[in-house]
């Protein structure tokens, strides 16, 4: 108990941060459309933002409803999403998803984790990023490699997979601040402290909990 304690007041402080230096949650993923932000977060597993958007910014000119990509040729959209890892697997996914939102949602994407996670492609990380950039709901805390990274650098989790840990943060974290985790660390780990070992005792964080700076553990 006494070390979940240390950890809930870690985590607070950590967030603490996060809500001041990131007040307004916001992928920097492009789309312009619901079915779009979907389809670029089923498109970023294993790829980075900076290659999602590059496909994307040719493949929302053509495709912007559930309709469209339900519709979309399965060879020529594989070809489409072949710079991107793991294209063809992404490619029938995002097909599908889009043909039971278009079936069974009226083409309106869903407004639950329960009824997101349904979709093919979409698991309990996803479905969090997209409920809070699309309608402000958090139900999760989304946890991809930025988030396991400094959940295991500052010891708020001994778990490694992904679901566990947001449940591992979601009780140290209050509800009201679930929303600034994953856009927060994602942010400063993309821009402030990066993954690779460095000197980083002057970073911001690591100066709420020194020890951080000599961990390290492998996320993947």
């Amino acid at each position: 108990m006494e070390r979940e304690e240390e950890r809930r007041v870690r985590a607070r402080k950590l967030v603490a941060y996060l809500k001041k230096t990131y007040p307004k949650p916001k992928t920097e993923l492009v789309y312009r459309t619901p079915m779009q932000l979907v389809v670029a977060v089923v498109l970023s597993a294993q790829a980075t933002d900076k290659q999602v958007n590059k496909v994307t910014a040719t493949l929302f000119k053509k495709y912007k409803t559930a309709k469209d990509f339900a519709r979309a040729d399965a060879r020529t959209f594989e070809r489409e999403l072949s710079s991107l890892s793991f294209f063809r697997n992404k490619a029938k996914a995002v097909r599908a998803a889009a043909k039971v939102i278009e079936d069974d949602f009226r083409g309106k994407v869903p407004r639950t984790v329960a009824e997101l996670t349904k979709l093919p492609g979409v698991g309990y990380k996803t479905a969090n990023v997209i409920l809070g950039e699309l309608y402000d709901i958090w139900e999760g805390i989304p946890t991809d490699t930025h988030v396991k990274r400094f959940a295991k650098r500052f010891d708020l989790t001994d778990e490694n997979d992904l679901k566990k840990i947001s449940h591992d943060l979601e009780r140290l974290i209050p509800k009201k601040d679930w929303k600034y985790v994953n856009n927060g660390f994602v942010l400063y780990g993309r821009y402030v402290c990066s993954a690779r070992p460095h000197d980083c005792a002057d970073h911001p964080l690591t100066g709420l909990w020194s020890q951080a700076a000599k961990r390290w553990p492998k996320t993947r």
